[in-house]
């Protein structure tokens, strides 16, 4: 039964395993963040640089919200498990290729790859929930399986600290692969399959132009970064993305079934709170690969002690986030929301004063600070966004934002890495001018490459890893102004155009009434 009006006998055993499959997913991103320092030794790791890192992450972001869509769609029309297997299978497939990369441009494929998974795990989770689950039931069982996000968050960190303390970079993706063969196992024992008795067309074009159109954009930030903006290759892709993407605009809004219906954007409410979406993680995700660098680097501390300092940002969403329900209900979207990113900010600005020898406690506070300002972003912004859509347009809602909030994420990272490397290379000046060619590059690339160098720079080596560290300090700085810009703009848009408080017994608005109905497109029935 594609509908049922009981649930399924064995509903919450069928929960587990997907908080399971959804878990290995959000850990890998996690996981990352505390190995980017070791793969970018070039002895221990693959000597990526940064650039090459910046892609590692952005091809994996970029994959999955592009498909994020069009996988709902096939896993609508394939099946929901048989989706989930061969998205869960990929993945793990992706993950052994990840693990044993020989280059970073290996390891960059494989991430792609390891996007195709996810997209396919993330959508069919939520089908399958609502499949499974009674109506009156289903917000718990997704309450439960959107805290495997927070869980995973939590805990990716400490679990990639400790395999990287013990065992060789990849590690933190070869773990993956038990998890996953357990998890297909499990699906096909546990799991009923169901399908959409009308699903939505395949918008193949319109995906295509999305994937192109943002990797394009990505790829001539990241090197103008690299090489400067003045460069043919960096503006001339710039452009070239922006005319692709806007191209991916104009036929979205021509065609019956797009893979992203770009109309929603006219509902102003919507728009508001899928751009602070954006806004939030943009600013958060390009703090989180500056500040790997700078726990690992300057501060010299171990994978497992700098991923332990990731976890009071997880812990402030965690504790916060279920309470911001409640806020929203007393105060407004619009409060809770402007209140939520302003903390955000002052996490993010309070790295403008962060130095060599900051006590580290006050590293972890920002983090906090940071991570409660988030958790009372997003469930108002979630809330926002339902309030302002019909009923049957609530799955388009949902994917609409996780699919913004990877794009803002892909951009943060570009962007400000772009903002870190230019200001680094800048401040390290002539300091390398003394070094042969190839290790004058390396050093000059980013702080990584430096403290490569510096390890076989004999008696040069302290006073060039002191000037990388100078240098990358007000790098840090510059980006962390951009983070803090963002986040400001995020709490501006949220303060001029998201609700105030609804008076009780006021029913949600559904404003974009008018809006064609996208059967078969529904991840999530609110």
């Amino acid at each position: 039964m594609d509908e049922p009006q009981t649930g399924h006998p064995r509903r919450w055993a069928i929960l587990g395993v997907l908080v399971i499959s959804l878990l290995v997913v959000v850990l890998d991103n996690t996981v990352l963040n505390v190995a980017l320092r070791t793969i970018a030794d070039p002895h221990a790791g693959l000597g990526a640089s940064q650039s090459q890192l910046e892609w590692a992450i952005n091809s994996y972001t970029l994959v999955f919200a592009g498909l994020l869509f069009t996988a709902g769609i096939l896993a609508d029309r394939l099946g929901r498990r048989i989706t989930l297997m061969v998205g869960l299978a990929l993945f793990g497939l992706a993950s052994l290729l990840s693990a044993y990369a020989g280059t970073p441009d290996q390891l960059i494929w494989a991430r792609a790859l390891m996007g195709f998974g996810a997209a396919a795990v993330m959508p069919a989770t939520l089908s399958i929930i609502a499949n499974v689950f009674e109506p009156h039931e289903r917000g718990r069982a997704i309450g439960v399986w959107a805290g495997a996000v927070g869980l995973g968050v939590a805990i990716g960190p400490i679990v990639g600290g400790l395999l990287l303390e013990h065992f060789w970079w990849g590690s933190v993706f070869l773990i993956n692969v038990p998890v996953v063969v357990a998890g297909v196992v499990l699906v096909r024992v546990l799991v009923p399959e169901s399908r959409d008795p009308k699903p939505g067309r395949i918008d193949v074009i319109g995906v295509l132009l999305s994937i192109l159109g943002l990797s394009l954009l990505t790829y001539g930030v990241i090197e103008g970064g690299e090489a400067g903006f003045g460069e043919p290759r960096a503006w001339a892709t710039l452009t070239a993305g922006v005319l692709v993407l806007a191209l991916f605009v104009l036929y979205e809004r021509r065609i019956p079934y797009p893979s992203l219906d770009v109309r929603l954007f006219a509902n102003r409410r919507f728009s508001a709170s899928t751009g602070m979406i954006g806004l939030v993680f943009f600013a958060a995700m390009g703090s989180m690969f500056f500040s790997a660098f700078y726990l690992q680097l300057v501060r010299g501390l171990g994978p497992l002690a700098s991923g332990v300092l990731f976890v009071p940002f997880a812990v402030g969403q965690m504790v916060f986030a279920p309470r911001s329900a409640a806020m929203v209900a007393r105060f407004g979207a619009r409060a809770v929301s402007t209140a939520g990113l302003l903390l955000v900010a002052l996490g993010l600005g309070g790295w403008l004063f962060i130095g060599a020898e900051t006590p580290i406690w006050i590293v972890g506070a920002l983090f906090f600070v940071m991570g409660v300002g988030m958790a009372n972003v997003m469930p108002p912004a979630t809330e926002a966004i339902m309030a302002a859509l019909p009923r049957e347009q609530a799955g388009v809602g949902s994917a609409v934002s996780n699919t913004v909030r990877q794009v803002g994420g892909a951009l943060g990272v570009a962007v400000l890495g772009a903002v870190l490397s230019a200001a680094y290379r800048d401040g390290m000046g002539d300091a390398t001018a003394a070094l042969p060619a190839g290790a004058r590059d390396a050093a000059a690339e980013s702080i990584a490459g430096a403290y490569g160098v510096a390890a076989q720079a004999g008696p040069a080596g302290p006073a060039l890893v002191a000037q990388a560290n100078d240098a990358f300090l007000t790098a840090m700085h510059y980006a962390s102004v951009g983070t803090t810009a963002f986040a400001l703009l995020g709490a501006v848009v949220a303060a001029i155009w998201l609700p105030g408080r609804r008076p009780a017994g006021t029913p949600a608005p559904g404003t974009s009434a008018g809006l064609p109905e996208q059967q078969g497109r529904e991840l999530v029935e609110a």
